[in-house]
This record gives C-alpha cells, sequence and structure tokens, in this order.
C-alpha cells in the first residue's frame, strides 16, 4: 500500500515508483496527477510501435518531403534521422 502523500498527489503509488525510479518530485507530482486525470499523452515513444498515420502526422510536423511515398519503416527511420 502506498503512502498518503497528501490531496496534491492523485496517485500515491505511481508517485512512489517515479521517486524510486530517480523522478524528482516535481515531475513525479506532474506525472502521477496526469494519469490519474486522464490527460497523460498515451501515444507509444517507439517509433515503430505507432501507427502509420501518427507517423504521417509526424513527418508533416517536421516539414520531411516525400512522406506520402514511404512506407511505415521509411517514415520511422526518416523521422529518428531527423531528430
Amino acid at each position: 500500500m502506498a503512502k498518503d502523500h497528501g490531496p496534491q498527489i492523485k496517485d500515491n503509488k505511481l508517485y512512489e515508483d517515479l521517486l524510486k525510479k530517480g523522478d524528482s518530485k516535481e515531475k513525479a507530482a506532474r506525472i502521477a496527477n496526469a494519469k490519474a486525470a486522464g490527460t497523460l499523452d498515451h501515444r507509444s515513444t517507439q517509433l515503430e510501435d505507432r501507427s502509420k498515420a501518427d507517423l504521417m502526422a509526424e513527418a508533416r510536423k517536421i516539414g520531411i518531403e516525400g512522406r506520402s511515398g514511404m512506407d511505415k519503416a521509411a517514415l520511422a527511420e526518416v523521422i529518428r534521422g531527423h531528430r
């Protein structure tokens, strides 16, 4: 059972897990509260796990030319190379 960290922390267990991982108190609180509120972005951070539509949107956002002719693997590769 997670310790109660007061009303400002909405997900005490996640908060404690993040602190153990080495996150700061502020970062752990933001993540724990966002997850509890359902506002945490759930998109995968691994490019290969994202949908082709997500990759196309990312490529459009960063201005990659020729993206319409690329398959999912090519999009992931060019996005990774752009970062």
